[in-house]
């Protein structure tokens, strides 16, 4: 009974959820009557309108369905800073871009650190699909930092002007619409999505010459073929993305943080399952068909297939670690002092908040950080204390 309380819809939400399924139905017979779980997944998330992420349900902190790591404390947006710093200061400038700002409070992080340490930069861009996303962050700009307002410019695509400097992705590679496979000895699957008495329903269909290859291909890297039915993803977008979203910057550092792992860990017999995961007012679950177009969907990222697309853009692959050695590498006990200064009440809630962004069993160990480097030699203190490009 508390669980049904918690997850009934107010009569907007229902209304929101029958104009999705409504688009959904018209997408499926347009396909068909059989859609791939990659375009499901796109247009629940990003249908004009209609799409998680274009449409105005609070989607971050302790009201919305998630929490980020900029959300739960200032430190990461001020570790994330001095990094930053390191790069600007190397280029004596440059901008930063940050793909995907969701709420604002990274931006706004980052811009109030890089001013204390006098390494501004000379713009902040922000690249944002979602027109609701986008006013919230103007918002939560002009409540935290007016005086720097003039230097943030908004963008609808990747940025056709090259700069120096640095691109930041947080939590943003694991939004990338995904092919759901089913690993069968007799034939290998894919999932797409159906309309069985009006509801959606997964179903598998034989999969692509090509996609099977894939399937094979991923295997072969996890040490072997898989159980009967095992069940995992495939991003085919996020290599092209990668690049396109990076293509602009002519001298400087891309950084990625996401939930994720390299392709032989991320693809063992054992997470028989795959990694699809969905967040609803802060619970997690594995229904993509929950609530359509008000949660959330994601899958954790291979990060194998990231330094591929780095390697491919011409960028060196100059770090791969966990969160916890990313910000223990850039001092975050150092930054817990600044922000609290002699109050020690203070000083407690950062040390709480360090905990959830850095023990294991919290965001320390599933969340990592990669940086690629574009005609720039430099070492990148983020990643000086744990070297994981071996494993990928």
């Amino acid at each position: 009974m508390f669980m049904q309380r918690e997850l009934a819809l107010n009569a907007d939400e229902a209304r929101h959820c029958d104009g999705m399924r409504a688009h959904l139905a018209a997408e499926i017979a347009a396909a068909g009557g059989w859609l791939s779980f990659e375009q499901y997944m796109d247009t629940v998330l990003y249908a004009p309108g209609l799409g998680y992420y274009s449409a105005g349900a609070r989607k971050f902190g302790g009201g919305g369905d998630f929490a980020t790591a900029p959300e739960i404390s200032s430190l990461f947006g001020a570790c994330v800073a001095l990094q930053c710093a390191e790069v600007l200061g190397a280029l004596s400038g440059g901008s930063i871009l940050e793909i995907g700002a969701g709420s604002g409070r990274l931006a706004v992080d980052v811009m109030l650190r890089l001013e204390s340490l006098g390494r501004l930069p000379a713009q902040y861009m922000i690249l944002e699909v979602s027109a609701d996303l986008r006013e919230r962050q103007r918002r939560r700009l002009q409540e935290r930092v007016p005086h720097l307002l003039e230097r943030v410019c908004w963008l609808d695509a990747p940025a056709g002007e090259p700069f120096n400097g640095v691109i930041l992705a947080n939590e943003v590679l694991d939004a990338l619409p995904v092919v759901r496979f089913r690993w069968r000895r007799a034939q290998i699957e894919e999932i797409g999505v159906v309309l069985e008495n009006g509801q959606l329903a997964a179903a598998p269909r034989r999969a692509s010459r090509s996609m099977i290859e894939i399937c094979d291909a991923l295997a072969a890297a996890a040490g072997g073929t898989w159980d009967e039915g095992y069940v995992s993803e495939y991003c085919p977008r996020l290599g092209a993305w990668a690049q396109s979203v990076t293509g602009s910057l002519n001298t400087g550092a891309v950084l990625w943080f996401d939930y994720g792992l390299p392709r032989a860990q991320y693809y063992f017999a054992q997470r028989h399952d795959g990694t699809l995961l969905c967040h609803f007012r802060q619970r997690a679950h594995g229904n993509p068909f929950l609530h359509p177009g008000l949660q959330d969907i994601s899958a954790w990222v291979d990060f194998t297939s990231l330094a591929e697309a780095g390697a491919a853009a011409g960028c060196e692959l100059a770090g791969f670690t966990t969160q916890t050695y990313f910000l223990a590498g850039l001092q975050v006990d150092r930054e817990m002092r600044v922000i609290a200064g002699d109050d020690e009440n203070h000083f407690a809630r950062l040390a709480n908040q360090a905990r959830q962004l850095m023990l294991p069993g919290e965001m320390g160990e599933r969340f990592k950080a990669m940086a690629w480097l574009r005609g720039l030699d430099l070492e990148l203190s983020g990643f000086a204390l744990q070297d994981l490009r071996h494993t990928l």
